[in-house]
């Protein structure tokens, strides 16, 4: 197993109740899916608001991020790269920003 360390947007902190920074285990090879999925299953209470509840589809509206790259359209079955693996660097979800 590997501990992932995921920095959440701060409303999604509140709604799960953290001050900062959560970690979760994942087994090998951790991706995307193997890190929201074990983020859901911590905080229940994040389901559906990262991903869709059907489709498990990311939101429009967020975008995830690993070494400083924005890691949101990459396939999320591809392993995170080693430093977020090895727990050097965190998983990041941000909020989007849009508007004109």
């Amino acid at each position: 197993m590997r501990r992932i360390r995921i920095e959440l947007p701060h409303h999604l902190r509140t709604l799960a109740g953290v001050d900062s920074t959560v970690e979760v285990e994942v087994g090998d090879p951790p991706t995307p899916d193997a890190v929201l999925d074990a983020l859901e299953g911590r905080y229940p209470m994040l389901r559906g608001t990262i991903r869709d509840h059907s489709t498990r589809e990311r939101r429009a509206y967020l975008r995830y991020f690993a070494e400083g790259r924005d890691i949101s359209h990459d396939p999320s079955d591809r392993p995170l790269p080693t430093s977020v693996a090895e727990g050097r660097e965190a998983f990041i979800v941000m909020g989007a920003i849009s508007g004109g």
